[in-house]
């Protein structure tokens, strides 16, 4: 075990690098003491050769084991140190997207410059009431557990946030503040919880600004304290702030911005309001502009200042108030563009009229000329005199500078103040948690004053934490038990010694402050003398006299001494002061109000780095005596004790620590920056918590966990029953330090690096094992091949060696063959040659001699061929000679010929040139000359007459030309038409033809078709013929035909619509039931202020001390009651209860109860006159005017008689022949109801005269109990009022009015009877002649169809007349079956009418009966209905008297015990006892007494859930009997639609006189609310049972191995009370299921009940895997699916699999399925999308990144596989929430259960005390 025998071969070390800060390499070799190098291997490849410190020989860190990389909690892990720390973060934050992890007792989050999903409500319900290391890490769990710590311990708590700027502070405390408002609400309707959220926005807008670092940081630092009451709700909230960064108000640096108000309010300068304040752009303002970055990215600063001014709104800031604190806002921003003109070197002015100044002096209200004095002036005062003097330009804008930053820190706390104000409790705090926003530790460059107090602050809370932890170290120890051995810690108590002590560097800087010519180089020395060389945390810099070195606990920082003074002392000058105190703006004084006093903690001290060429501005001096003279503290000395103020506070709570990281400085979504994280963590005291936890035994484990987890390293006779001791005795074998391990009371500790080594020896010994296994599968497995080969190898041997002796058998005989065969061969071969050269030779000789004789014959024919070619030759050589000299012969003749013509062609030529010769040619020319002459004298005489004739023609020539032109053009125009009709003519001469063609084939066509049409008529008639034969048949077959052929054409129609009418029916019955569930809630709450102003009103307030019990925010109980009377009807209530509106909780509430309060007042008004009333008619029965009644009830009777009459001649005179012949059902039905009618009336008036009896005898019974003569004179002075006549007329009975009313009413029902039954009979007119119209219109359609049918094949035709007839039968038979049922329904209605007449008629018959006796007893009320009935025949009622009532439901409602009725008695029986109460007052016709019972049974069914609302039994038993009693009501409602399953005998027990259905609309209601009830009831019992039971209880043991844990999870809040598994949860399914049976509920609500337990369970477990990352692991998918196959089997066992329950655990299914499938490839990737269809994208994302190995033979999920899966996942249309709704309540709904029992058979037991009650 020592530490280097970890440093084998393949073992993995960090090891430092200047990029990565710590790089992971493998040892390559086995490190032996006193090796001064390891040869290390890189990640990369590259082998390296690493030198240990010779003088320390300190080896580096080695790393953890891979299961253990991206735990929650960073002191799981087995080697606590930096790279370890580093790199599970990293892990964490790169591959898992996890921002939190825990460190001990710390919450480390780092900043992912990303919206993530995971602060919706839903997470925040997720977390509500876990224990901490329970859930993943998270803001809402340190948030949880404080709140938890501060019920449970009652002590306040703090949440500590810390972080550089840009780290996520801000956002962190808001979460966190959120989760307070969520789950704790607030005490009072002011919703405090709102307006502490809105101070947000407010504090946002003036104290946060852009930095470098972040576009929202926090300029200040502040500590809310959250108030809660004795409820532990909010009531209030208060805020501390520290150090504004006031310089940032004149000066920004570059890329920075000023606070962001003054940017909302340039952006918003174009508001009408905003006008007056003469605002512009932000880059026109000197104070805007500096940092050159005035618009942040994706912020609207318009919209922001509309937020801001809301939440100002919210919290009581007027409007009035708003604009004065803009007007001061904008006069900084114009008094930052003032501008100064040196006149010298010395002194400086302000340029006249200058417009920035102006204005600020009119938003200000001062004087101008004061204002620009003061700005370029001082007072000085001397001991003796006061003068004025000039200030240079640099100091008159230091002096500007001074002041607008002195307005703004006065108007900050003015703010804070106003908001305080607001936030403040109204009624007395009990207890409260802080939230601490406050800067992290600070080194730049250049720091300086503001650093410096940062850095202090920052000491002082490490010291806390530090001690904190050290405490809660100690205390772990001492709980087990464990020796206490004192830890070195690092105290920082020297550091702040050195700056807050007694000549510290604060009191030094403050008594520098003090001296007259105090300046930074003095203080500078001051320090120098006092601290150096005798503090070891005080350093001077080499190269510098104005600054030093303080050692904080996070690193080293030099301070620049320049400013220091300044900053501490903050003067500004008091004239400038009392300019702005006497001003006329009201609020500018109010700021000022306090500068007398000392400053209070929440005061601004400045802050900011101001630029060093900037001069310190000289403080005035004040005269002596003064009380204003520079008496100030110091910006120091104020912090100082804010500060201390501030450690007072949080020491008294008990604190919580979020360290807030910056993964980078450019703001990258989810990129990790290691130098820049370890920088952090080492200032932020992460690490400081982590060497402290590894001092001791960092690692924990209770003997449970090392037995699940190490049982592996044990044999079997070491496992005893004793699990402590089995785990000490192996731990003594496997470690033999002792030191190395401690044993606690119920845990073992272990020093860093042991569970290491642990886990090392654990993997060798799975290896060895799994080595083992496949040595032995593998010898297994070549062993059954080796055998497996062998047996084949003899099989083929055997074969082979076969195959080869037959093969050599066949070659014995083929040798043989082959000699026989070449014997004969040769032989024929011999003889075959021998004959061949024979025959050659003979042939050879035949053919020589031929040659010879040939050659020979040849020869001869030579010869003589020679002879005649020489012959011929001669003779052609002979002509050839001849024809040469014949051709010479006439060749010389030709010449000479030529000479002689040459010599006769000279001769002529010399003739040719002689006279003569022209002279004999010239003779006959001259006469042809004389001819021609002659010859043109004719013709000139001939050309005139042309000339003339050519003349004439010429003119007409012209206008014929015109002519003819004119016709050309008219001829070419209609040679184009010509044209165009030719072409058309063409096409319709090819049309003709084709016409004509197809006229033909018509024609042709059409003959064939008559024939056809006379053969398919005679083929018709025959089919007709024979469907008509097979009728019978079809009709058995016709309706399954029609429903086949309707499926068909409508099914996927049917299916969408029905779908979506499901989808739209649920979500309309959600809805409802939710504003269902609401107004329960209201109600409840009107009922607790009811009762609370009633305790306020008897006595004071006696509110018990309160546990920490507590739900939801969203969960409320229904325990109400229905404020029904027998005075509210129910068309008052149902609008009351449907139209209650779903606003917020407060104003509902007030609303609501005022609503309730004016309706109690109208009621009791009510009461009174009816009380009233029912005196004044109980004295009207006293009286005598019956007389003047009963003839006005004959007068009425007889004129309805009449009417009748009347209406019966109408009707039978204007009715339609073809409708209401005398046999037409129309008419029969409306004459029976007629002559019913009339018979009525015959009826009614035997009805008087029982009546009249009645009150006879109820009049005498009454009468000795009024006082006559009082009464009487009172009524005749009413009577007088209304009435003139003459009452002597009246008879003695004086009752008759009553009877009349009854009567009267009776006969308006008839009318309306008969007034409907016309109605009826105008709307079977109108269906009449819509069935004559329907039957023209299928006659059109059935001769449509046959023509078209005439055009089809004969195959085709018979087909389709087939189908024609099957759909017309079908159509007829559905038009008779419709017909049918309406003639059944009209006959149902008609019987029953008549039964209820009969029975009427029967009663009054007796009632006549009756009256015939003369004497009659006064006290004998009389029955009718029982006096003819025999004993033993029951009618199913009960009858019981009035005042009986409330004992009824006191003794079956209020105090009846539901186990004893379910186990003993009939289920359902209260209901069916309240039932047939109701029926007997319905046969009474006493609607008061209806009414009253309904109302009383709903109002005690609320009372005794209220009461009882906690118990299962009791809420199943009255749910089940409350829709037992509404089944009854529509059972035995009379409406035809619940008749149908009713017996004859049940029928008869239908009510006659009274439609409830408006009371079954409100138990409907009523028992959708105690459906929610049960839900609420059953998710309570169950919630703490699923988490433990699916995911945590090992149900298959050994499955899953239990990885270390951290510190989180020894520090729950509440040890488990018992461990809950899955058969507790399945005995709790047992025992809901066997409840409900017993209760007799229905089987259909019980499905219902069952799918929303399974629901819950399924939701329940998932959110809780989305939400622990522990959970994501292979062997708890094994777990959670072995699980729910359990709840499957039971499922089946109850018979529930097609209730819909299974389908609710689709999606853990699905989980657990992606827990456990392969997740590598592509393919993978495929298979998973295509599974986990029930699961959302971000849930699937989710448990890939949360999916952790617990062992080293598993695989992480790499990042390229989850960024696969998203990229296929990215067009999937699903809800972006992460966690299912666990309190959704799936709408519920009442299927109609009829009862099968018979109402008479009903004995009620006498255990239920209801002997008052009597069967009827």
């Amino acid at each position: 075990t020592s530490v280097g025998a970890l440093f084998f071969s393949y073992a993995r070390v960090w090891i430092p690098d200047p990029e990565e800060v710590w790089k992971s390499a493998e040892l390559l070799k086995d490190y032996k003491p006193g090796d001064k190098v390891l040869q290390l291997r890189l990640e990369e490849g590259k082998d390296l050769e690493y030198s240990l410190d010779p003088k320390t020989k300190e080896l580096p860190p080695l790393r953890n084991p891979d299961i253990l990389v991206g735990e929650n909690d960073l002191t799981a892990l087995s080697y606590l140190h930096e790279p370890a720390v580093l790199h599970n973060l990293k892990v964490r934050f790169i591959d898992s997207k996890l921002i939190y992890t825990y460190c001990g007792i710390v919450l480390v989050a780092i900043n992912p410059y990303e919206q993530l999903p995971i602060y919706g409500e839903d997470i925040i319900n997720a977390y509500s009431g876990q224990n901490m290391g329970d859930m993943d890490p998270h803001i809402f769990a340190v948030a949880e557990e404080a709140y938890k710590q501060m019920a449970r311990d009652e002590r306040n708590q703090s949440i500590i946030v810390s972080g550089e700027s840009g780290a996520g502070k801000t956002v962190s405390a808001k979460y966190a503040m959120r989760y307070f408002a969520t789950v704790s609400g607030s005490a009072s309707e002011a919703n405090v919880e709102e307006k502490v959220l809105a101070s947000n926005p407010i504090m946002e807008s003036i104290g946060n600004a852009k930095t470098t670092r972040n576009d929202n940081s926090s300029r200040f630092g502040k500590y809310i304290e959250i108030g809660f009451d004795k409820r532990y709700r909010i009531i209030g909230a208060n805020m501390r702030t520290y150090l504004l960064e006031k310089s940032r108000v004149v000066f920004q640096a570059e890329e920075e911005r000023n606070y962001h108000i003054f940017y909302q309010l340039c952006a918003s300068a174009a508001l009408p309001e905003f006008k007056t304040l003469r605002l512009g752009n932000a880059n026109y303002f000197h104070y805007t502009k500096q940092g050159g970055s005035p618009v942040i990215d994706g912020v609207d600063d318009a919209k922001e200042m509309v937020n801001t001014r809301q939440a100002c709104t919210l919290l009581g800031i007027s409007d009035s108030y708003q604009m004065g604190i803009f007007r001061i806002l904008a006069g900084i921003l114009h008094l930052g563009n003032v501008e100064f003109a040196s006149r010298d070197s010395d002194s400086c002015t302000v340029p006249p009229k200058h417009e920035p100044l102006t204005i600020f002096c009119d938003l200000m209200g001062v004087e101008y000329e004061e204002m620009a004095h003061w700005l370029c002036h001082r007072k000085l005062a001397t001991a003796t005199e006061t003068y004025i003097k000039p200030i240079s330009k640099l100091h008159a804008i230091n002096a500007r500078d001074a002041l607008a930053k002195h307005i703004y820190a006065n108007l900050f706390n003015w703010i804070v103040d106003h908001v305080n104000k607001a936030l403040h409790a109204a009624v007395k705090q009990h207890s409260f948690i802080g939230v601490l926003d406050i800067y992290g530790f600070e080194t730049f460059e250049i720091n300086s004053f503001e650093q410096f107090c940062i850095n202090y602050a920052n000491e002082k809370l490490q010291q806390q934490f530090n001690m904190h932890v050290f405490k809660l170290e100690q205390e772990e120890y001492m709980k087990e038990q464990i020796p206490w051995t004192l830890i070195d810690f690092y105290d920082n108590q020297p550091c702040i010694n050195l700056i807050e002590a007694k000549m510290g560097v604060l009191d030094l800087l403050d008594e520098e402050c003090k001296m007259p010519k105090g300046s930074d180089d003095s203080w500078a020395q001051k320090l120098y003398n006092t601290h150096l060389n005798k503090c070891a945390l005080f350093e001077k810099p080499r190269m510098s006299n104005k600054a030093f070195i303080i050692k904080h606990f996070a690193d080293k920082v030099e301070y620049q001494c320049e400013g220091f003074l300044e900053k501490n002392k903050d003067t500004v000058y008091e004239e400038q002061i009392r300019v702005l105190k006497s001003s006329k703006f009201k609020l500018l004084p109010e700021l000022f109000q306090d500068e007398e006093k000392v400053l209070s903690p929440t005061s601004a001290a400045p802050s900011g780095r101001v630029p060093l060429t900037r001069m310190p501005v000289k403080p005035a001096k004040a005269r002596p005596g003064q009380a204003s003279k520079e008496h100030k503290k110091t910006v120091g000395h104020q912090f100082r004790n804010s500060l201390h103020l501030l450690m007072e506070t949080l020491n008294a709570t008990t604190p919580h620590y979020v360290r807030c990281i910056k993964p980078n400085d450019f703001k990258f979504p989810f990129t990790f920056d290691e130098k820049r994280a370890v920088q952090q963590l080492r200032a932020c005291g992460v690490l400081e918590t982590i060497r402290i936890s590894a001092a001791g035994f960092p690692s924990r484990w209770t003997y449970q966990e090392f037995f699940s987890r190490y049982r592996v390293l044990m044999k079997q006779r070491d496992v005893l029953g004793d699990r402590k001791q089995t785990c000490k005795n192996v731990l003594e074998k496997l470690i033999q330090d002792k030191d190395k391990y401690q044993f606690g009371k119920t845990k073992i500790f272990f020093r860093a690096g042991q569970v290491a080594y642990l886990e090392k020896i654990r993997a060798d010994k799975l290896r060895a094992a799994c080595i083992r296994i496949q040595k032995t599968i593998r010898g297994w497995l070549m062993r059954k091949k080796y055998m497996r080969m062998r047996k084949a190898a003899i099989t083929i041997q055997r074969h082979v060696r076969g195959y080869q002796a037959r093969c050599y058998a066949k070659f014995l005989r083929r040798t043989r063959a082959a000699i026989t065969i070449q014997k004969f061969q040769r032989m024929y071969v011999v003889r075959k040659r021998y004959r061949c050269m024979r025959d050659a030779t003979i042939a050879l000789q035949a053919l020589l001699r031929g040659y010879m004789v040939r050659n020979k014959y040849q020869m001869m024919l030579r010869e003589h061929k020679s002879v005649v070619i020489q012959k011929h030759v001669r003779g052609w050589l002979a002509r050839r000679r001849y024809g040469r000299t014949l051709r010479a012969i006439v060749y010389l003749q030709c010449c000479y010929r030529r000479m002689m013509a040459k010599r006769e062609l000279k001769k002529l030529k010399i003739e040719a040139r002689s006279v003569e010769r022209y002279k004999k040619l010239h003779i006959g020319l001259e006469n042809k000359i004389m001819q021609l002459q002659r010859k043109i004298d004719e013709q000139n005489k001939e050309y005139k007459s042309l000339l003339e004739k050519m003349t004439a023609l010429e003119v007409t020539y012209t206008t014929e030309t015109e002519k003819l032109r004119g016709d050309v053009e008219r001829l070419r125009l209609s040679e184009e038409e010509a044209r165009s009709a030719t072409s058309r003519v063409l096409s319709l001469q090819e049309e003709i033809a084709k016409l004509r063609t197809e006229l033909h084939h018509t024609q042709a066509e059409k003959k064939s078709i008559e024939e056809r049409a006379d053969k398919y008529k005679h083929e018709t008639e025959q089919l007709v013929s024979e469907l008509k034969e097979q009728n019978s048949l079809l009709k058995t077959e016709k309706e399954e035909l029609n429903r086949r052929i309707h499926d068909q054409s409508m099914e996927r129609k049917l299916v969408e619509e029905t779908k979506q009418l499901e989808l739209d029916l649920n979500d309309e019955r959600l809805r409802y039931q939710n504003l269902l569930n609401e107004f329960s809630r209201l109600e409840e709450r009107y009922d607790d202020l009811k009762d609370e102003m009633n305790l306020m009103v008897v006595s004071a307030p006696r509110i018990p001390k309160p546990g920490h019990k507590r739900t939801d925010s969203t969960h409320s109980s229904n325990e109400s009651e229905y404020t029904f009377s027998s005075e509210i009807t129910e068309a008052e209530d149902l609008p009351l209860r449907m139209e209650e509106p779903s606003e917020k909780k407060a104003a509902l509430d007030m609303s609501l109860f005022l609503k309730l309060q004016k309706r109690v007042s109208e009621l009791e008004q009510e009461k009174q006159s009816l009380e009233g009333f029912l005196v004044f008619t109980l004295v009207c029965a006293e009286l005598e005017y019956e007389s003047l009644k009963r003839q006005e009830l004959e007068s009425e009777n007889k004129k309805l008689k009449n009417e009748l009459n009347e209406l019966q001649k109408a009707l039978t005179e204007t009715r339609a022949p073809e409708v209401t012949a005398p046999g037409a059902p129309a008419y029969r039905v409306l004459l029976d109801q007629l002559t019913s009618v009339s018979e009525e009336l015959e009826v009614r008036k035997e009805e008087v005269l029982i009546l009249r009896s009645q009150l006879v005898s109820q009049k005498e019974a009454i009468q000795p109990k009024v006082n006559h003569t009082r009464q009487v004179g009172e009524l005749h002075c009413v009577i007088n009022l209304q009435s003139p006549q003459d009452y002597h007329m009246l008879n003695e009975d004086g009752e008759l009015w009553l009877a009349y009313e009854g009567l009267k009413q009776a006969n308006r029902l008839l009318e309306s009877q008969l007034q409907s039954q016309r109605k009826s009979h105008e709307n079977e007119l109108e269906s009449l002649r819509g069935e004559i119209q329907s039957l023209k219109e299928e006659n059109n359609r059935q001769q449509q169809l046959l023509a078209q049918n005439l055009q089809l094949p004969p195959e085709a035709r018979i087909e389709a007349s087939l189908q024609h007839e099957i759909t017309r039968l079908t159509n007829e038979n559905l038009d008779l079956m419709e017909q049918l049922e309406k003639q059944d329904k009209t006959v149902r209605k008609l019987k029953k009418q008549l039964k209820v007449f009969a029975k009427k008629i029967g009663e009054l018959e007796v009632g006549q009966m009756e009256n015939i006796s003369p004497g009659q007893i006064i006290d004998e009320p009389i029955r009718p209905v029982n006096i003819p009935r025999k004993e033993k025949d029951f009618q199913g009622m009960l009858e019981y008297k009035k005042e009986d009532e409330q004992k009824l439901v006191k003794n079956l409602i209020l105090e009846l015990k539901p186990r004893g009725v379910a186990v003993n008695l009939i289920p359902g029986l209260p209901a069916y006892i309240l039932f047939m109460c109701v029926r007997h007052a319905d046969y009474l016709n006493d609607d008061q007494k209806v009414r009253s019972l309904l109302t009383s049974t709903i109002n005690g069914i609320k009372k005794v859930l209220k009461k009882r609302g906690d118990d299962f039994e009791t809420v199943s038993f009255w749910l089940s009997n409350t829709c037992r009693f509404l089944h009854c009501l529509k059972q035995y409602s009379g409406e035809e639609g619940f008749m149908k399953h009713n017996t004859p005998r049940q029928n008869e027990h239908c009510l006659t006189n009274f439609d409830l259905a408006e009371y079954r609309q409100v138990l409907s209601d009523l028992a959708i609310q105690i459906y929610q009830q049960l839900v609420r009831v059953l998710e309570n019992i169950l919630q703490p049972m699923i988490v433990s039971g699916m995911l945590e209880h090992e149900t298959i043991q050994g499955v899953s191995g239990v990885k270390p844990t951290g510190l989180r999870k020894r520090t729950s809040s509440i040890a488990d009370e018992g461990t809950y598994t899955l058969d507790s949860i399945i005995r709790q399914l047992n025992s809901f299921h066997s409840v409900m049976c017993q209760h007799g509920m229905d089987p259909e609500l019980i499905k219902q009940v069952v799918k929303q337990m399974f629901y819950i369970i399924g939701a329940v477990t998932l959110n809780n895997l989305l939400l622990r990352k522990d959970m994501c692991s292979w062997s708890k998918g094994m777990q959670i699916r072995y699980n729910v196959s359990q709840l499957e089997e039971w499922l089946r066992d109850k018979n529930l699999m097609n209730s819909g329950a299974k389908e609710t655990l689709e999606p853990l299914i699905q989980a657990a399925q992606l827990l456990q499938v392969k997740k590598k490839t592509d393919e993978d990737a495929e298979a998973i999308c295509s599974m986990c269809n029930a699961l959302t994208t971000a849930q699937i994302v989710k448990v890939l990144n949360l999916y952790t190995p617990v062992n080293e033979f598993e695989e992480r999920v790499l990042v390229s596989f989850i960024r696969t899966i998203q990229v296929r996942l990215r067009d999937r249309k699903d809800s972006p929430q992460l966690l299912m709704d666990a309190k959704h309540i799936f709408p519920v709904t009442f299927p109609f259960n009829p009862s099968s029992l018979a109402l008479e058979t009903i004995q009620i037991p006498a255990s239920l005390g209801l002997g008052f009650i009597s069967r009827v």
